[in-house]
């Protein structure tokens, strides 16, 4: 909403996928009741960094702010690499090789939980943003941040709030890969530019254009890996990329500023 390039995203999933890998590893939490307690600890630790780092470093501009993200991804992402080395780390879970008959194939059962949450959660943040003070708060800021100071909005708690939302996303979003999928210091990466390829297409601001795109996306890398090779299957997702800011900027769902 607030046009912020986040480059420190795929290391904040990073982290949460860590944190869901110990808490389940330790303390023996499956990964999908670790929602509850990593959603609100990302929460907070977004809203803090924002607030408290990003946002006196950037001095309110938004190449500053990318640049400060891209500084925190590689120190995250190598300190990651000292704690717990390059080894590739995964949980094992029953639920996990349950397949489930969908008619035209069989889906693993966490890919379908992950679908269902993932519509779930656009649809309320879409509820947010349109039927409740905040979220009219956060469009405001986004159209003029000026404006909605002088009428008393509070501009840098709405920013620290953005963030942290986008943290706690990424913190089930972690929870929901975790039972079909592997961690390591580095598997944020492959993340980030999906999540602004999937951005871009639905439209900047738009919660329900990122479901679109992103499964747009899910099924053109996948036609893509099929027909190209798994290890070219991203080739797919920047030919959309480039298609899109060719021909349409504003994404799907998007608005001119």
């Amino acid at each position: 909403m607030l046009h912020i390039i986040n480059f420190a995203h795929g290391s904040i999933l990073m982290l949460a996928l860590y944190a869901g890998f110990f808490l389940f590893t330790l303390g023996g939490v499956d990964p999908y009741l670790a929602v509850l307690i990593l959603a609100p600890a990302f929460f907070a630790g977004g809203y803090l960094l924002q607030r408290y780092v990003i946002a006196p470093v950037s001095f309110g501009k938004d190449t500053n702010v990318l640049l400060v993200t891209l500084g925190l991804s590689i120190i995250i992402d190598n300190l990651a690499l000292y704690l717990w080395t390059s080894n590739t780390r995964t949980i094992d879970v029953g639920y996990a090789q349950v397949f489930v008959d969908v008619g035209v194939t069989a889906v693993a059962l966490p890919k379908l939980i992950a679908l269902g949450a993932a519509v779930l959660i656009g649809i309320l943040f879409w509820l947010l943003m349109t039927r409740t003070d905040a979220g009219k708060a956060i469009r405001a800021v986004s159209k003029e941040r000026q404006g909605a100071r002088i009428v008393g909005i509070n501009v840098e708690h709405i920013f620290a709030l953005s963030f942290g939302l986008g943290s706690a996303v990424v913190a089930i979003a972690a929870c929901l890969l975790l039972p079909t999928f592997y961690v390591t210091p580095q598997v944020g990466n492959a993340f980030v530019l999906i999540a602004f390829t999937t951005v871009v297409l639905g439209g900047m601001g738009s919660f329900i254009g990122a479901l679109v795109g992103g499964m747009v996306l899910g099924i053109v890398e996948a036609y893509s890996g099929l027909l190209l090779g798994e290890s070219l299957g991203q080739i797919g997702i920047f030919v959309i990329f480039i298609l899109v800011l060719l021909f349409r900027p504003t994404g799907l769902f998007g608005q001119r500023a």
